[in-house]
């Protein structure tokens, strides 16, 4: 009998401990890379969510660049990747990562009235239109990022050709404005909030800006594998609702105020800087998450055309928007 009585216990000990396996949160691990970006501010706001804690729960996950997001993905350390369009096609074809899809929008640049990147010359340097750059040095936060690839484009249509006709050299960007004053480099890459800094405004102008390359551009996107997201799918719709909630609230223009001064707090610098942040000074990004697959394919194939892949890469075959779209349903 107190054998009896033993098995049971434990079996229901068994019960117990699988069925909060069960009930345990999806961990849904997201990535970026510059501190002023969604993912900590989503978290930021997770009091908006109705769904975190129960069906998932998620952890931003900060990484220098996209490329080592592809490592993560294809060793299942991440779960989405906030990749940019220059290297979707690459974590397919160089990662071999075949199932990746294209889930929803971050942001993206050069939408008419919103911001787009810029490339800063000096002043004083007599540079006054692109064909002026042919033998010159030009600075680049990392080779075959998305901005190298917008600048390169650029050039490109101007008849001047990598290597052939400049030199280009890799530099963080909040050391840009200095290189350009210290005339280390003809012209230098910016984005938000680097292309506002007084001292690069002081010094420079913008001699172009991506669209000149690129058109409009999907910039960034959130990508997943489709194995994980057909085994997740109830918890990655709550997941996108909840994200899509949250986005909406930062793009009210009513919570400016509130969201500089969220932004401010989380990198310990005064709220007024960050004036533009969801403005049309800044990128622009679909309040349903909605990425524009048309100028995916185009900045895609830009990137097959330039030789940084080797072939081309269907994006709609690599996309499965049902998860924001069931999430938009539920918020209308």
């Amino acid at each position: 009998m107190q054998c009896f009585k033993t098995v049971l216990a434990s079996l229901a000990i068994t019960i117990a401990v699988n069925g909060a396996a069960v009930s345990e949160p999806l961990l849904i691990r997201n990535s970026y890379v510059v501190p002023i970006d969604w993912q900590p501010m989503l978290v930021a706001k997770k009091d908006l969510a109705s769904h975190w804690g129960k069906s998932y729960v998620m952890e931003a996950v900060r990484y220098q660049g996209t490329p080592p997001m592809i490592t993560a993905l294809a060793t299942g350390e991440l779960e989405i990747a906030a990749l940019a369009y220059s290297t979707l096609g690459l974590a397919v074809e160089n990662a071999g990562i075949s199932d990746l899809r294209v889930i929803s929008d971050q942001f993206r640049d050069g939408v008419p009235g919103y911001f787009s990147n810029q490339f800063f010359v000096r002043k004083d340097s007599g540079i006054k239109k692109i064909e002026d750059l042919k033998g010159k040095v030009l600075a680049t936060n990392a080779i075959g990022a998305g901005v190298d690839i917008a600048m390169k484009a650029g050039l490109k249509k101007h008849g001047l050709i990598d290597k052939r006709d400049y030199t280009v050299i890799e530099v963080p960007f909040p050391t840009m404005p200095a290189m350009l004053n210290e005339k280390k480099a003809d012209l230098v890459t910016t984005v938000m909030p680097f292309a506002i800094d007084p001292q690069l405004n002081q010094i420079g102008f913008p001699l172009y800006d991506q669209t000149e390359g690129m058109g409009s551009t999907q910039f960034l996107i959130w990508a997943a594998r489709q194995s994980w997201i057909d085994k997740n799918r109830a918890a990655l719709v709550d997941y996108m609702e909840d994200m899509m909630r949250i986005e909406r609230w930062y793009l009210d223009p009513k919570n400016h105020d509130e969201v500089t001064k969220i932004v401010g707090a989380m990198v310990k610098a005064p709220p007024e800087r960050f004036s533009w942040l969801f403005t049309k000074q800044d990128y622009y990004r679909d309040p349903s998450m909605m990425p524009d697959l048309a100028a995916l394919q185009r900045n895609v194939d830009a990137t097959y055309e330039m030789g940084f892949i080797k072939s081309k890469l269907d994006v709609k075959a690599h996309s499965d928007l049902s998860l924001i779209e069931a999430a938009a349903k539920r918020l209308k």
